[in-house]
């Protein structure tokens, strides 16, 4: 006897396995990883449904969010059943809880430590794949006055300028400075240039009455603060 063959849609499932109707009935906080992702593309390939799909992509990042927001239009693609239209679906969900962490570190008016720093810059710096350099301007109160990034290079170092970082501390009046800087490839161990631009950067403010009070490594998750660890 010939059985027929296994039907893999979603319309098939129970409504307890719906991702949609799992999500209406029961919340979004109940639902996986792969099923909130089933949800953006809707449809899965002839031999496996949405969710199967959402889990093959996953497990190819190692069931990380972050480096699946790393992904291309194209890499995403390459996965049998993902079109361009459902690889910018999720691109653009991935990217929507980019900004909206971003706008969570903008809340971070006044810096008490260094995990506020982290909060407001991982969003902006955590994940991307170059290397870029930053820096945090305070008044007398250790209130945010700017943020702004200074340089940009590539994945193996960047250049300060460290005239340009002065003046623009001159001009807002700024007392206080945070030196931050992204490590593409997740180390967070402070590299001898690291460390040489930090103490540049030191001595040249002290002339001018302005401290340095912290420099922060940022990676995806973790991030090395010079002042927490004694070496700034």
């Amino acid at each position: 006897m010939q059985q027929k063959p296994t039907s893999f849609s979603i319309k098939n499932w129970s409504d307890d396995d719906k991702p949609r109707e799992k999500l209406v009935q029961k919340g979004r906080s109940v639902l996986s990883d792969a099923e909130l992702i089933a949800i953006l593309i809707g449809s899965g390939s002839r031999n496996e449904s949405a969710v199967e799909l959402s889990k093959k992509i996953l497990a190819s990042v190692g069931n990380n969010l972050n480096e699946l927001g790393k992904l291309s239009i194209n890499q995403l693609q390459q996965f049998k059943g993902i079109g361009e239209a459902k690889a910018v679906s999720i691109a653009a969900a991935l990217e929507v809880g980019r900004r909206r962490r971003g706008e969570e570190g903008r809340k971070i008016t006044k810096i008490s430590s260094s995990k506020n720093v982290f909060e407001l810059l991982q969003p902006i710096m955590g994940e991307l794949p170059h290397e870029e350099f930053w820096i945090v301007f305070l008044n007398n109160s250790n209130s945010v006055l700017q943020a702004g990034q200074l340089s940009k290079g590539g994945i193996t170092g960047t250049l300060v300028d460290v005239r340009l970082v002065l003046k623009q501390a001159l001009e807002l009046g700024a007392v206080g400075l945070i030196l931050a800087h992204n490590h593409p490839s997740g180390t967070l161990r402070p590299s001898e240039a690291d460390k040489q631009i930090t103490q540049k950067l030191k001595l040249a403010s002290l002339a001018l009455d302005i401290k340095v009070l912290d420099h922060l490594i940022i990676t995806q998750k973790e991030y090395f603060s010079f002042a927490d660890e004694n070496i700034l």
